[in-house]
């Protein structure tokens, strides 16, 4: 370093201790970039890479952005995972003695991000905190955009799943882990799931002290591991934004057990927030619902969808809000109209309390504030619970209002350093000022007529030199009329040069009288800032209950459009409901067409429902339905039925689709495994569990198997007992209905008409005989000779798997019938008449594989009673 310049040296004291963030280093009007960092912003920013002489024979290469557009530049190296530490210059280069004296002021990161153009306005963007104990993990995280904090302990049995589970349903942009801990295999495996940020922190430098002036909620004080996770969050925010955040949220205490549990593979199945097909909105249940009209309710309807109560009194405050809205037509539209003239008040708040606000964001703060007065009145005439104690939240905050009123101009400037944005007659310097800059000349002819007329001296004359200002001329003749104010500033040969106290006062108004103005009208910009931000908290208060309303609009809204149902909470276990549709399909369809379905499930007799039918018919679809139709219930929303009673659910399960994870080397079977063995472990009796086609991924035997003993496992009240949807193209296991209390035979009903076949899709008990698994393959376009090849091999095979059963059970054949004659004669079989009986008429050439196995797996246990 000692070849280097002073100013080189500079920039390498700070890069050494910013090693892990590309330095903006401010030159002038631009941040610029030198080495490695350089390299790396020019070609992830595709700008110019230049060089610097930075030393003695040492030539640095350079890059860099302007500083007003920087804004940018940052954003997209934060979204594409990179940290960005801005190094300012502290004082003005002009003043500065020797090196400009610069700090890093701000180190911005994917989770520490404020700046609107740097988020998405409907979600959260949340930093998180995870500190592992010997069998727990502590968790905290913070969105620094609006305040809200949280904190929880993950423990007990399957730790480390709940744990992914858990930040998977945060999805935190970033994510903080002790240095000593980095090797742990949980987080290998969420680095490896998750497309968030990992940031490190070494643990010796958490200090349980910085915590002390925050405000903590008593349950984390007890749980030593969340504290810690709390107090890392606090140190790697304060050492990333150099100020303190006053907006930040009581650190909140929850448990998972608050809410309906839905693990990874249930939030992605269901496809709440995004779709399975390519990750966008549109498909998702967050589509179907979304008609918040604010980004703050929109924020919420996510955080609603992605963890709905389990606690029926407010499941049912929610849902009496949505239907009152729901009724009153005329009311709802008024109070979503001005909602939609609302900004984002939580994230204005939150640029309010750091300084961060400029006087658009002022504006849009007050128009939003304009509107809550009305909001209130129409809340004042409906009659509901959760609605009146939302209005009684909402503070009108008029003197917020009437400060911004009174002090910004309506159309402000996009800077607060350049002027023009406080208003006329709000102080009387900045008005003087501002008449001095539009008006000076008029203002030196007035004083000029008026000494003219006071003193009597007719030539009299006001001019301005560089050296002396302004002064009042008077010729030789005149002498004798010059008043004992005037105060004599230069004598010429014909006339002498004088000033006066109240020109003195007039120059000093003119003469810089824009820079004046400009410095003035930002101090009190600044003290309006600091006047209103005591207001903060109140103003997240607002906000979270017009985020509230917001949702409970949109909601109702939505059940208006799509005749959704006001659903019956209760505790019994019972799931009943008439003429359910798939809110999502329904939509999409748009045309009245979806084909509505019953489902009745309970705790005891109907607990577990095998669902079979040919592929195509809508056994996934319904499933999920009746996934999404208990979610949307518990969330708080009217749901897509005729008729509903939902039976509180503690955890959604669902296994459904094929998909391998390459990323961790796991097979499609592995994958369906891993989810099958989560849900045993985790579900209880109260949970909903779907399942689609378990133990299809290996051998049929192999599947059949795992198939039969999930069902066994689950069916069973001693084990899990859960309500279950289970749909299979294994129809041996509709043997179970017989065999096991609680389960109970349904499929998809197919109309055939010849060769053709119209699935209905339709529920109904019974179980399917048929898989059409060859003929839906024609459907899809598989060509002709494809088609035909395809039918001729399935009869062969069925054939072969005929003479297998036959050979192994030794049944006599004779033309393709069962000889009758032998079987009664023969006592190794050791059949009864009645099985005889059944079977004497039976074509074996014919026989599907079902037949087949269905007629082994009797005669089997036949012989086995012997």
């Amino acid at each position: 370093m000692c070849n280097l310049t002073p100013m080189m040296q500079q920039y390498m004291e700070f890069k050494e201790k910013y090693r892990d963030s590309i330095l903006f280093f401010r030159l002038g009007d631009f941040y610029e970039m030198f080495y490695d960092d350089a390299e790396l912003a020019s070609r992830e920013l595709e700008l110019t890479l230049t060089g610097r002489p930075c030393g003695k024979d040492v030539r640095a290469p350079m890059c860099g952005v302007p500083i007003h557009a920087s804004a940018g530049y940052i954003a997209k190296l934060i979204s594409k995972g990179y940290k960005v530490a801005i190094c300012e210059q502290m004082e003005d280069v002009a003043e500065a003695k020797g090196l400009v004296r610069r700090e890093v002021i701000r180190v911005i990161t994917p989770g520490t991000v404020i700046e609107t153009e740097m988020l998405d306005d409907k979600k959260n963007n949340y930093l998180m905190a995870i500190k592992k104990d010997k069998r727990s993990f502590g968790l905290a995280y913070v969105d620094v955009s609006t305040g809200e904090f949280l904190a929880t302990m993950i423990d007990g049995e399957n730790v480390e799943s709940r744990l992914v589970d858990e930040v998977d349903k945060v999805n935190p942009s970033e994510i903080i882990i002790f240095l000593e801990e980095k090797d742990e295999e949980v987080y290998k495996r969420l680095s490896k799931m998750l497309n968030s940020f990992i940031s490190y922190i070494d643990e010796e430098k958490v200090d349980l002290n910085v915590i002390r002036d925050i405000t903590i909620d008593d349950k984390v004080k007890e749980n030593h591991v969340s504290e810690v996770a709390v107090a890392a969050l606090v140190s790697y925010l304060s050492g990333t934004q150099k100020i303190t955040l006053p907006h930040i949220d009581v650190a909140k205490w929850y448990t998972r057990d608050h809410y309906l549990v839905l693990d990874c593979a249930a939030r992605k199945n269901l496809e709440l927030t995004e779709t399975i097909r390519d990750g966008g909105k549109r498909g998702s249940l967050i589509w179907t619902l979304d008609r918040t009209q604010t980004s703050m309710g929109a924020r919420k309807l996510r955080k609603w969808i992605e963890r709905p109560l389990v606690d029926i009194m407010r499941i049912s405050k929610r849902l009496d809000a949505v239907g009152n809205l729901k009724d009153n037509f005329i009311i709802r539209n008024e109070i979503m109209e001005s909602l939609q003239k609302v900004y984002d008040i939580e994230r204005l708040a939150t640029k309010l309390a750091i300084g961060n606000v400029n006087c658009r964001d002022l504006i849009s703060l007050k128009m939003s504030l304009k509107n809550l007065p009305f909001i209130k009145e129409q809340l004042e005439k409906l009659d509901c619970n959760l609605l009146r104690d939302i209005n009684s939240g909402i503070d009108t905050l008029t003197d917020v209002v009437d400060i911004i009123e009174s002090a910004i101009v309506e159309d402000p400037p996009i800077t607060i350093k350049e002027g023009g944005i406080i208003k006329s007659g709000y102080d009387r310097r900045v008005d003087e000022l501002r008449k001095a800059t539009k008006e000076g000349k008029q203002w030196i002819a007035e004083f000029e007529a008026r000494e003219k007329e006071r003193t009597g001296i007719k030539n009299l004359k006001v001019g301005f030199n560089k050296v002396f200002g302004y002064y009042i001329e008077v010729t030789r003749s005149y002498y004798n009329m010059v008043p004992d104010t005037y105060i004599r500033k230069q004598t010429l040969a014909n006339c002498e040069r004088y000033i006066t106290n109240d020109l003195k006062r007039i120059e000093n108004m003119i003469l810089g009288a824009q820079d004046k103005v400009i410095v003035l009208e930002y101090d009190l910009f600044v003290k309006v800032k600091e006047n209103i931000a005591s207001s903060v908290m109140r103003m997240k208060k607002v906000a979270d209950n017009v985020a509230t309303l917001d949702v409970l609009c949109a909601l109702a809204e939505v059940a208006e459009r799509m005749n959704y149902v006001k659903p019956n909470i209760s505790d019994d276990g019972v799931l009943k409901i008439k003429e359910g549709r798939h809110p999502v399909v329904e939509k999409v369809m748009d045309d009245n067409s979806f084909v509505p379905n019953d489902t009745y499930l309970d705790t005891e007799d109907s607990r577990l429902a095998i669902i079979t039918g040919p592929n195509m018919a809508g056994k996934s679809t319904y499933m999920r339905q009746v996934a999404l139709i208990v979610l949307m219930a518990q969330m708080g929303s009217f749901v897509s039925a005729s008729e509903a009673n939902i039976g509180i659910a503690d955890k959604i399960f669902t296994r459904v689709g094929a998909s391998d994870n390459l990323a961790l080397g796991q097979s499609t079977f592995m994958v369906e495994m891993h989810e099958v063995a989560d849900i045993v472990k985790n579900a209880t009796r109260h949970s909903l569990i779907i399942l689609d086609e378990i133990g299809r991924g290996t051998s049929t035997y192999d599947g059949l198997s795992i198939a039969w003993a999930v069902v066994e496992h689950i069916a069973d009240k001693s084990k899990i007992g859960a309500r279950t949807l289970f749909a299979t193209h294994y129809h041996e296991l509709t043997e179970l209905e017989d065999k096991i209390n609680g389960v109970k035979n349904y499929c998809i009903s197919v109309e055939k008409n010849g060769d053709d076949i119209v699935f209905l899709r339709k529920i109904v008990r019974g179980g399917a005989d048929e898989s059409y698994g060859v003929y839906v393959a024609k459907l899809s376009g598989v060509p002709d000779c494809i088609i035909n090849r395809a039918q001729d091999i399935l009869k062969n095979l069925e054939k072969e798997e005929m003479k297998r059963i036959q050979k192994k059970l030794k049944i006599p054949v004779i033309d393709g019938q069962i000889d009758m004659f032998s079987m009664n004669n023969s006592s190794e079989t050791k059949l009864d008449r009645e099985i005889v009986g059944e079977i004497k008429t039976m074509d074996v050439t014919t026989l599907t594989p079902l037949d087949a196995l269905n007629l082994l797996y009797k005669l089997q246990q036949k012989v086995n009673e012997g």
